[in-house]
């Protein structure tokens, strides 16, 4: 006998969007023209320059290629009420998992098999469900330039003129605030905080030696001490300055926030509101 999630039917992304998520985009919309831009031209090429790449260097996952990754995105699918994109695994030394998710005709979610060496199988369905978030949402209208942005400066020292870092500095600033949102996805596909935690736990300090070994509760507790930081003005200048350029939270923070979310009401009543039902129920 096994637990099955009941889907979340009707889910909108804006019943689980982080407020500094919502704030951001607010503000990325004030950009002239970048949302015409990615949509109408940006996004089409690199969607089929991902496509072509991943086909020819990664292993497409489905029912006869590693079923049980299969099975993990089509639950996690339609507990998010969302049409299942392609899965790719690639092989990578640095864990990690993206996806492209322009509103298009080939949406995908890679995950590198050094992630998938250091997690659990409810781990993996939360790294899925993270990205699947990003679908959800329409993020690549702002992910795009963000990585053209990224991969420019990496190629042209001093790349940008005052305004092009600008425009850089608040693309940054979105995509830190969006992965609380693919976080939150994350929590309502597994329905265990402790699983999203122990992700980013590994993300923060995990190998294929270590990870069975690490403490969970540790890791929360040294969150909150990093919540202590920001008691004073210096604590809180440093934190600031050494998140600016980074393109996600650190783990600690993202734990913070799961760890909050899933004590809130508004997450409770997503799980067992109406038509929004999340219990579990034996099958």
């Amino acid at each position: 006998m096994s637990l099955v999630k009941t889907p979340l039917i009707g889910l909108k992304a804006d019943a689980f969007r982080h407020p500094l998520d919502l704030e951001a985009t607010n503000t990325l919309k004030q950009i002239p023209g970048i949302d015409m831009m990615v949509r109408n031209w940006l996004g089409p090429v690199a969607e089929q320059v991902f496509y072509v790449e991943n086909i020819a260097s990664s292993i497409l996952v489905s029912e006869r290629q590693l079923p049980d990754l299969h099975k993990l995105l089509l639950d996690a699918c339609k507990i998010l009420d969302i049409e299942t994109p392609q899965l790719y695994v690639r092989q990578h030394p640095a864990p990690n998992a993206y996806t492209f998710a322009m509103r298009g005709k080939q949406p995908f979610v890679v995950i590198h098999t050094s992630l998938i060496e250091i997690l659990t199988s409810e781990e993996i369905q939360a790294v899925i469900a993270h990205e699947l978030g990003h679908l959800k949402c329409d993020h690549s209208v702002y992910l795009t330039p963000v990585n053209l942005l990224i991969l420019a400066a990496a190629i042209v020292p001093n790349v940008g003129t005052i305004v092009a870092q600008a425009i850089q500095n608040q693309l940054l600033e979105w995509v830190r605030c969006a992965e609380f949102t693919c976080d939150r996805a994350a929590l309502l596909v597994t329905q265990n905080p402790k699983v999203v935690m122990s992700v980013l736990m590994k993300l923060a300090g995990g190998s294929p030696k270590l990870a069975p070994h690490l403490n969970l509760d540790a890791f929360i507790d040294q969150a909150r001490a990093y919540d202590d930081i920001s008691k004073n003005e210096l604590g809180e200048m440093v934190k600031e300055a050494r998140t600016a350029q980074l393109s996600h939270p650190v783990p600690v923070l993202r734990a913070r926030e799961i760890d909050r979310w899933a004590s809130s009401q508004e997450y409770h009543q997503l799980l067992h509101g109406g038509s929004l039902l999340g219990k579990w129920r034996n099958w």
